[in-house]
């Protein structure tokens, strides 16, 4: 099996586990939001990162010594940059809703996480065959992802559910814009630590790991704004003593499955981009955004999310999936035209 092959198969893998990631917080219904997903980004975002990078990238601080602070502040810079795109994408969900929310995000991460890699890293490509590939199938991820925000206008109709009144539309899709134009970060991250990535290939760490030396100040970076605008949160809505309430016990085991669940993700993201090659992450994200959509989607319609919807909005969220499994299909051929 060729690294191309193995590396489109762990995007596939990295894809799902990514959208299965939030399922444990179904069972979390005693804790508020802000409850699971501090306890998530503690375990995500604070604890795994440094023992996994520690334990799988020899002499990890000559690394970044090497590397220079400032390459390793521009790396962090993106993981913050992303950390306030998730504090972004949930004010945007209680004023617009998550189906545009959604839309909006996720088509921009696809397309900015994609095409500025592109131009940093092969810009004289931009209209070869792979160019070209990777920009019909960023297209058609954005056609995909808007054909299911579409849906999920129809379905919150359908099922009743309104944004936030009395709040400007205009703010809410800044706030979508804003999240949509951060979310890409981790990619860039990833794109712009490659000499990071290079260096613990130098001491000795397998290639398969190397990219944890990106991951590491891209995460930490990132859990800053998620723990400051939880613990607002928190002070804010009294739920501080949810903790301590009686049969909750279960629910950190649940916030760690979901911190393991998104980590790995995110671990095997990095590996298959570096599987790809040079285009790893330019052809990678939006395969994994991509597969990430498709994915939820699919959850959400075995677990009954569609049930009293209608007809009409599953039959345009199941071609907007069908258009998405077409641009997984265009960037799977870039992948081999590179």
């Amino acid at each position: 099996m060729g690294d191309a092959t193995m590396g489109l198969l762990l995007l596939l893998v990295a894809g799902v586990t990514n959208a299965s990631f939030t399922l444990p917080m179904k069972y979390t219904r005693r804790w508020a939001w802000e409850n699971t997903w501090l306890v998530w980004t503690i375990f995500a975002l604070v604890a795994l990162p440094p023992l996994v990078t520690f334990w799988t990238v020899p002499h990890l601080t000559q690394v970044y010594s090497e590397a220079g602070v400032g390459l390793v502040a521009t790396v962090a810079a993106f993981g913050a940059g992303w950390g306030i795109s998730q504090v972004l994408f949930g004010l945007a969900v209680d004023v617009i809703g998550i189906a545009l929310t959604f839309s909006i995000v996720l088509g921009m991460s696809a397309a900015i996480g994609s095409i500025i890699p592109l131009l940093r890293l092969h810009p004289e490509k931009m209209l070869s065959q792979g160019g070209f590939g990777v920009l019909v199938g960023v297209a058609l991820v954005l056609i995909g992802v808007v054909l299911c925000a579409v849906a999920g206008r129809k379905r919150e109709s359908a099922l009743g559910v309104s944004s936030e009144a009395g709040v400007s539309q205009a703010r809410g899709l800044m706030y979508a814009i804003g999240s949509g134009l951060g979310a890409a970060m981790v990619n860039l991250g990833l794109t712009f630590g490659a000499p990071l990535l290079a260096g613990a290939r130098q001491m000795g760490a397998d290639a398969v790991w190397a990219p944890n030396a990106a991951w590491l100040p891209v995460m930490l970076a990132g859990s800053i704004p998620n723990l400051v605008y939880c613990i607002y949160l928190l002070q804010k809505n009294h739920t501080n003593s949810r903790y301590s309430e009686a049969g909750t016990g279960s629910y950190w085991v649940l916030a760690f499955i979901m911190a393991l669940f998104w980590f790995g993700s995110t671990s095997l993201y990095g590996i298959a981009s570096g599987k790809l090659g040079s285009w790893g992450t330019i052809l990678g994200w939006p395969l994994f955004m991509s597969l990430i959509v498709i994915t939820a989607s699919l959850l959400g319609i075995l677990t009954g999310e569609w049930k009293s919807s209608g007809r009409k909005p599953l039959q345009i969220q199941l071609a907007g999936v069908a258009v998405l499994v077409m641009a997984v299909f265009v960037l799977s051929a870039a992948s081999r035209w590179v």
